[in-house]
């Protein structure tokens, strides 16, 4: 069914679609690249760490559980939270990639259309929280549906996102930079973690809450108004306009043509099914020791440490070996992680599940979208990161729903459970995806002079470099 055309209107307005941009050839744009680098190397810092900020306060793993264990006795709620947590992000991604790719610019719709999506809702977290005394009911109906439109709205603007980054930065730099966004917002987070610990023990039920919550909004609003002073260039790599019918017939054929992509995304589904159990580690802690809430915060504090080593070892290590070796040891952490919370005699056994669940996220969060970046073709970027994270989101939306059943039969089975589709996880990744910078390499030994032009296509650097380098 066609848009109304008031509706094509404003969004053709909203995101710039109708403004005439200059063509740019790839030299023009890697020169403004180089040009623009390390501004946008500090605006996109900034956002991101404004970002983790704001999430450290509120994350979806540790506060916002405890909070809702607070308006309710029951887990689906819980178990809701943790399927839009895991699923809100990716499922829209595959709807929007194929207008993402025929963009020469995605910043509009990051800025814009995300402010929208993906901002204003958070304004909503703490207007929950404040409505929880006298309305619980209300308050966990408002908190989940506010939550939703802010996880649907990110996964909305998430394909234009990815693919602003990919031109704006060099492959040697996305994963530093990514890394960075999240050490020095996880940073700051973990040196609040106490003060947030004191606000839950001694402000009075909910205000302990608002004000977390509050603090999560501004981080959020603040990263989104940081991210208006990227610098993005023009590109010149598009691909023709297609329908999306068109579109959707290819979607299996990439699959069937592109053994990598096919194990990439089972491996991605099975780690999927591994986090049905995130969103019940502080409430099941909580109820089996009747522990006090201050330790919502303390558990954060340890994954926020958690996340920052891990961001700091992805980067060393897939800066010189490549994503597909660190995101499979960031499943095993997480596969580690679980059997010791299946195995805890004691809540202090936690802090390192916690610990190893951050370094996993922080894994996670880098080599998983990078790895199928450089799977892809330039123009094809959006839709293999589209087909990989849509198809991901849904079966994250449906296993944490599955974890809540699960949970009240027998905690520890669920921890067990989600260890062993962690452990397949990583030996699906590992047998059966072929490194994309090694390929890069076998090609280059079976034909001279090609790995630069595959180079092109496989991590959207240029031929000219390495014709200059020549």
């Amino acid at each position: 069914m066609p848009l109304p055309s008031f509706l094509r209107s404003f969004l053709a307005w909203i995101l710039c679609v109708r403004r005439p941009l200059p063509t740019w050839s790839e030299p023009e744009r890697l020169e403004y690249q180089r040009r623009h680098l390390k501004h946008n190397v500090f605006v996109n810092v900034a956002e991101g760490a404004f970002w983790w900020v704001g999430m450290g306060f509120a994350p979806a793993a540790t506060v916002m559980p405890l909070f809702i264990s607070k308006l309710t006795p029951s887990a689906w709620p819980v178990g809701l939270l943790g399927a839009l947590a895991n699923s809100g992000w990716l499922l829209p991604q595959l709807f929007t990639s194929n207008f993402v790719e025929r963009l020469a610019q995605k910043k509009p719709i990051v800025v814009y259309l995300g402010a929208l999506t993906e901002r204003v809702p958070v304004i909503f977290f703490p207007l929950a929280a404040l409505l929880a005394p006298r309305h619980p009911q209300w308050a966990l109906a408002l908190f989940l549906t506010a939550y939703a439109w802010h996880k649907l709205g990110s996964g909305l603007i998430a394909t234009a996102w990815q693919d602003m980054l990919a031109n704006c930065f060099p492959l040697n730099v996305r994963s530093w930079l990514l890394a960075g966004m999240v050490v020095i917002g996880a940073g700051i987070a973990l040196a609040c973690a106490e003060p947030c610990a004191r606000l839950l023990e001694t402000l009075v039920f909910p205000y302990n809450f608002v004000v977390c919550f509050a603090v999560c909004a501004f981080g959020v609003l603040m990263s989104g108004a940081i991210l208006i002073f990227t610098r993005e260039p023009v590109d010149p790599v598009l691909k023709p306009r297609q329908s999306h019918r068109e579109f959707a017939r290819e979607l299996p054929q990439h699959l069937r043509t592109d053994r990598s992509l096919r194990y990439a995304l089972a491996a991605r589904v099975l780690a999927t099914c591994g986090l049905m159990s995130v969103a019940f580690l502080t409430v099941s802690a909580v109820q089996r020791w009747d522990l006090p809430d201050r330790s919502a915060a303390m558990y954060t504090g340890w994954m926020m440490a958690g996340q920052m080593l891990g961001n700091l070892a992805c980067a060393t290590i897939s800066s010189r070996w490549g994503h597909k070796l660190t995101l499979g040891l960031g499943w095993l952490l997480s596969a580690v992680a679980f059997i010791l919370a299946a195995m805890a005699p004691a809540p202090t056994w936690i802090y390192p599940v916690f610990l190893l669940v951050g370094m996993t996220s922080g894994f996670d969060f880098i080599s998983a979208m990078l790895l199928v970046m450089e799977l892809a073709q330039p123009e094809r970027r959006a839709t293999y990161t589209g087909l990989v994270n849509t198809s991901v989101g849904v079966v994250g939306l449906f296993s944490p729903l599955v974890g809540s059943v699960l949970v009240a039969w027998s905690p520890s089975a669920l921890m067990s459970l989600s260890a062993g589709f962690y452990l397949l996880a990583a030996l699906t990744l590992w047998r059966g995806v072929d490194e994309p910078r090694r390929r890069l390499e076998r090609q280059a030994f079976r034909v001279p002079g090609a790995a630069a032009e595959q180079e092109d296509g496989a991590e959207g650097e240029p031929v000219e470099r390495e014709r200059e380098h020549e």
